[in-house]
Formats: C-alpha cells, sequence, structure tokens
C-alpha cells in the first residue's frame, strides 16, 4: 500500500479482508487526493463504479427472482415492451448479465445530446434547476426529467456485434432500474435499502451521497475535463449514471469497505436470511463456458485459464470465487472455497482517468494474492 501510493496509484484506499467472518485487515491508508489534506478514514465512501452492479443490480433481481417477478431466462421483450420490435427483442437476460447478447460496450449519451457548434440541443442540459430541467449532474448542470426516453431509444437503436460472444457491456444494465421499479412499485435506491441494506444493518452505503453526507466524508473521485470540466466529489463519476439521476445499476453506488464485506458475509453464508443461496449459487455460476466466458449473471468470475498479467483477480482464487472491479478503483472478491472476502477501494482516477499504475503495477491481484499466501501458510 505505501509503495503503490508513493507512486502515486492512487493517493489513499480502503482495505478489508475477511476470513471465515474474523477480519484480518480493515485499515485506511492516505489522504483523500494528493494535497494531504483529508486523511482517508475507514467510515469514508469511495465511489464503486462498476462494483455497483453486483452490490446494486445483481443484489436488486436475486431479490425479485426470489418473490418470482425475475428469471434470467426472460427475453428483454418481456421485461421491457418497448424493445418487442427490436433486434434486441429476444435477447435473454441471461446473456445481457453475462455480457454475452452482442450489445455495445457503451454509448457516451452526454456527447448525444450536442449540436455540431457544441451546444447542447434544447430539452438535454441547462445550467440551472427549473420543473423541466430536474435531474442534478451536479451543482450546476441539470438534465431533462425526459432524457431517459433518449437513453432507451438510443439503446434501442444502437447496432450489434456480428456474433454472440463476451464482450462487456454496460448498456443492459441501464435499464435494469426502471424493470426494478416497475416491478416492485419502489425506485431502485427504495428497493435495495428494504431488501438488502436495511435487514444488514447498513447505513454507510448509498446513491446519491451528498444528499446524505457531508463532503468531507465522501472521496473526490476525478478533476473531469470531458464533461463536468470540474473536480467530480459527491456525484457518480460514470456520466451515464448521472443522467439516470445517478441511481443506476452500471454505477452509482457509494460506500465505504466494512458495508460491502457485511454484504459479502451475507453472500458466502450458507444459512444466511437475507439472500437464497440456491439463487446465489446460479448467479455465481460461469453461464457460457463454451464459448470461453468466465463470466456468472452479473459476478466476474476468474479467468477460464489463468493468464498472469491479464487478470486482475490473484491466480489461487478458487473457480468458485465471484466478485466484480470498479473504472475508479475498487474491488470485491468472494471465495466460499476460502471463506475469504477481499475489498480494495480506491479514486485511481484521481486527478485524471488516464492515470493506470493501479493495472500497470498489477496491484489488485498481487494483493488478494497476499491474503491467499498468508492462509496457506497458516492453514494448520
Amino acid at each position: 500500500m505505501t509503495n503503490a501510493i508513493d507512486s502515486m496509484a492512487f493517493p489513499g484506499a480502503q482495505v478489508l479482508i475477511i476470513h471465515k467472518n474474523k477480519t484480518l485487515i480493515h485499515k485506511a491508508y492516505g489522504y483523500h487526493t494528493y494535497d494531504h489534506i483529508t486523511p482517508v478514514d475507514t467510515t469514508h465512501l469511495y465511489d464503486l463504479a462498476s462494483v455497483t452492479k453486483v452490490m446494486g443490480g445483481g443484489l436488486a433481481l436475486m431479490k425479485l427472482q426470489e418473490k418470482g417477478k425475475f428469471n434470467p431466462n426472460m427475453l428483454l421483450k418481456e421485461t421491457h415492451p418497448s424493445f418487442k420490435n427490436t433486434d434486441k427483442a429476444d435477447f435473454t437476460w441471461q446473456s445481457i448479465l453475462a455480457h454475452q447478447a452482442k450489445l455495445k460496450p457503451y454509448i457516451v449519451f452526454w456527447q448525444t445530446a450536442k449540436r455540431k457548434n457544441g451546444r447542447y440541443k434544447w430539452r438535454t442540459f441547462s445550467y440551472t434547476q427549473n420543473k423541466y430541467n430536474n435531474i442534478q449532474i451536479d451543482d450546476e448542470i441539470f438534465l431533462h426529467r425526459r432524457y431517459a426516453r433518449k437513453i432507451e431509444k438510443l439503446i434501442k437503436k444502437s447496432p450489434l456485434n456480428s456474433e454472440a460472444k463476451y464482450l462487456y457491456s454496460g448498456l443492459g444494465f441501464l435499464l435494469i432500474p426502471d424493470f426494478v421499479e416497475r416491478t416492485s412499485g419502489m425506485p431502485l435506491d427504495q428497493f435495495l435499502k428494504k431488501e438488502v441494506y436495511e435487514p444488514l444493518d447498513l447505513d454507510r452505503i448509498t446513491f446519491q451521497p451528498s444528499k446524505y453526507f457531508p463532503l468531507e466524508e465522501i472521496v473526490p473521485t476525478e478533476i473531469d475535463t470531458f464533461f463536468r470540466h470540474k473536480l467530480v466529489h459527491g456525484y457518480v463519476h460514470d456520466e451515464n449514471a448521472s443522467m439516470l439521476n445517478g441511481v443506476s445499476t452500471n454505477a452509482g453506488l457509494f460506500s465505504n469497505a466494512r458495508s460491502l464485506g457485511t454484504i459479502g458475509e451475507a453472500l458466502l453464508a450458507k444459512d444466511d436470511k437475507i439472500f437464497d443461496h440456491q439463487i446465489v449459487a446460479q448467479y455465481t455460476s460461469v453461464q457460457f463456458p463454451e464459448n470461453d466466458n468466465r463470466r456468472g449473471l452479473v459476478f466476474d468470475k476468474p479467468m477460464l485459464t489463468y493468464k498472469a498479467g491479464s487478470s486482475y483477480v490473484a491466480e489461487s482464487a478458487s473457480p468458485s470465487s465471484f466478485g466484480h472491479s470498479g473504472f475508479t478503483g475498487t474491488f470485491i472478491w468472494m471465495d466460499p472455497e476460502y471463506d475469504l472476502i477481499v475489498i480494495f477501494l480506491s479514486n485511481r482516477v484521481y486527478p485524471y482517468r488516464s492515470n493506470r499504475k493501479l493495472y500497470s503495477m498489477n496491484f489488485r491481484p498481487d494483493l488478494q494474492q497476499l491474503a491467499y499466501d498468508y492462509l496457506l501458510k497458516n492453514k494448520n
């Protein structure tokens, strides 16, 4: 950790390692930024980025499945009738959640709101909040309330890849919040709070963190030079999630490591009352191994054939292990075989997303491997 911070891979971080429900290490390191003003505390919140896919989207769908309102064999046209006459109508959610559905990886929606002269189109962004532009991107930018329809329309029209093979895509995850709300009668954030976070007594995991916590307890992410042209602090870093009012399943959650650890323990516990463990086993199993696709349903898995330097997961991670990483520099991994949870939260994108030292240093797999080495050394 000291070497990574000194090398400016990230200004600070939290590490939590749990073995058999016992905390081996839970520490905060460094500062919020390189100015060394605010030390990181273990209670502070990090932008989880794509870890939201599993700690938000995956958990929400698992709870809906438990209630008989969703299953991965459902077609997109069944959950979203407006897709009925599109080339995506017959995609199963199994293929979408395992990144096997021929969807494009990403659409930069905020750029589609621009005219050729660089100005934003009418009914998109405004620099004042009003009854029409009430989706808050940050303190000074507001999106039109109906832009979510445009996002769905652009996904419908997006071209498909030529063949169904593994390609990581966040597009399907932008559709999940609407489905959760229509199915449960509650917005995604309220549904997760009622079904998962409150039953686990978690109070430091949330969407839209600046509504509930002082900025001093929220770690800033990036000085955005593309879209917002300012420091992103207290608002979701991912631009597409920000256009869904910061409540999405591709990104949007903020948390500290301890809250994630509690969820991880519940996912690993065979007798836990929060999750149906047959459903957990289904979501954390490889779905399309015949296509050389390592993914489970939402959850990521170790590479089918380990290649050092190509994986962000430790070589010793068992085939039954699962987790996810996030663009901002976050990571959670759970291993039932070892009863081990490794969590690392950072803002590696500070000051800019071009900082890739976290990757070039092979930091996350090396950190995780240390936990396995410790357990193997002390197994007797």
